[in-house]
């Protein structure tokens, strides 16, 4: 089994689901006892919070890329940025390290593909929904991405970080995620990827009819794939 390097903490509710998620597919993988391999160094979120908000992405890649190379050293064979934002610095990242980062972006697009899915929307923060470091990765591999009007975009970036980043699930904040959802059917999406680690403590598949892709289950349940000899 290869042991995995978790990049953690960002948040750290989401993180939990990460090691939850992981070692409940590697049980069902192998059965038994057995239990994933896994390295976690959990950052600073208000360190990477600043740095997001300031937009010095240079720092912040830093600060990560100096996590990975500890994780590397440490044993880890790849390594999983637990959030969907900071895969902004992956290429960063991947250029102070010699082992692979398995994409958060890539994984789902690889999801959405295998279901047959061809335009879908997308949440997340800010800079996930608006800028194109996440969107090209779906691009790329033939997805069409939708995103909220302005007012959505406002609005689905507050949630996450005033109130899902804290632990805060409320249910009118709930109400306000189904409403967005729903907008992006209307515009005529097949699905939508819930491009934020936090959104799923939220919004769940029950809640609404249209398909949801949670890239931390995505993300979680690929990590454990590559762990047990799939091929990186």
């Amino acid at each position: 089994m290869k042991t995995i390097g978790l990049i953690g903490g960002m948040s750290w509710e989401s993180t939990t689901s990460y090691y939850q998620i992981i070692n409940e597919t590697i049980k069902k993988e192998l059965g038994g006892l057995h239990s994933a391999k896994i390295l976690l160094y959990s950052v600073d979120f208000a360190e990477i919070e600043h740095y997001q908000a300031v937009g010095d992405w240079e720092k912040s890649g830093q600060l990560l890329a100096d996590v990975a190379q500890r994780l590397e050293q440490a044993g880890a064979d790849f390594i999983v940025i637990c959030t969907n934002t900071m895969h902004k610095v992956a290429p960063q990242i991947q250029d102070k390290i010699t082992i692979p980062i398995l994409h958060i972006a890539q994984a789902t697009a690889q999801a959405l593909l295998t279901d047959g899915i061809q335009k879908v929307g997308l949440l997340g923060t800010k800079y996930t929904m608006t800028q194109d470091f996440y969107k090209e990765k779906l691009i790329e591999s033939g997805l069409e991405v939708l995103i909220p009007d302005q007012a959505g975009i406002t609005e689905v970036n507050r949630i996450i970080y005033d109130e899902l980043c804290l632990g805060d699930i409320k249910e009118s904040s709930k109400q306000t995620y189904l409403a967005v959802i729903d907008d992006l059917k209307k515009a005529g999406a097949e699905a939508v990827i819930l491009g934020c680690t936090e959104i799923g403590l939220l919004v769940k598949q029950s809640d609404t009819d249209l398909p949801l892709y949670d890239t931390t289950v995505i993300h979680a349940e690929k990590a454990a794939e590559w762990a047990v000899n799939k091929r990186l």
